[in-house]
């Protein structure tokens, strides 16, 4: 399959109902989808990713199969729900966001791998560039890094008066070293920049 059909694939960024693939004999391609979060709030992007499958003259049940997996935010399920990918003929996985583009891409390195992540994909090493992502992964990274800090500076404009604002992490993201550090240095640099006297007042 080439790189640019792979990305079609996944283009649309949406996904569909779980498909029982393992009770289906077919010689059809199959692909897996494998997603950290759950299917529920998801029901726009179904249409959206069958569309861009059609589109591309892939139709799920008639010409490809599509096995999708769900870790509903558990993303320590995810080694598990890829744990067959090597005793099942998958022609291509994809993976999203950035948790389950790593678990596939440790899973296996032959099989193509299509994800959508919003962290450096070279840093996490599913691309030696962006250019030239090499290997068996490609995809599309959103370059959401550094928004944490602007989304800090945004609840300060709407709370200026708060001291004290609590930021909610999963521990077994993988993104979560980047996310606090953005977190901290951004609000080390507000504090920097108003100076001792203007945190004084704060505190009164």
């Amino acid at each position: 399959m080439r790189r640019r059909e792979m990305i079609v694939l996944l283009g649309a960024a949406g996904f569909a109902r779980p498909l029982d693939a393992h009770a289906v004999q077919t010689t059809m391609p199959i692909v897996r989808f494998l997603h950290s979060g759950s299917l529920s709030g998801r029901e726009t992007q179904v249409a959206a990713f069958r569309e861009g499958l059609a589109d591309s003259g892939y139709i799920e049940g008639k010409n490809v199969v599509i096995e999708y997996r769900w870790a509903e935010g558990h993303y320590d399920l995810l080694p598990e729900l890829t744990a067959d990918l090597i005793h099942r003929q998958v022609a291509v996985i994809a993976a999203s966001p950035l948790p389950s583009a790593l678990v596939a891409k440790q899973a296996t390195t032959t099989i193509p791998i299509v994800f959508v992540a919003g962290d450096d994909p070279i840093k996490h090493g599913l691309a030696a560039s962006l250019s030239h992502p090499g290997g068996n992964a490609t995809g599309v990274s959103l370059l959401t890094a550094g928004l944490n800090g602007k989304r800090l500076g945004v609840l300060h404009e709407l709370a200026p008066k708060a001291s004290l604002i609590a930021f909610l992490l999963n521990p077994n993201n993988p993104n979560i070293a980047t996310q606090s550090s953005e977190v901290q240095e951004a609000a080390n640099t507000r504090d920097t920049d108003r100076g001792p006297a203007s945190r004084h007042r704060d505190r009164n």
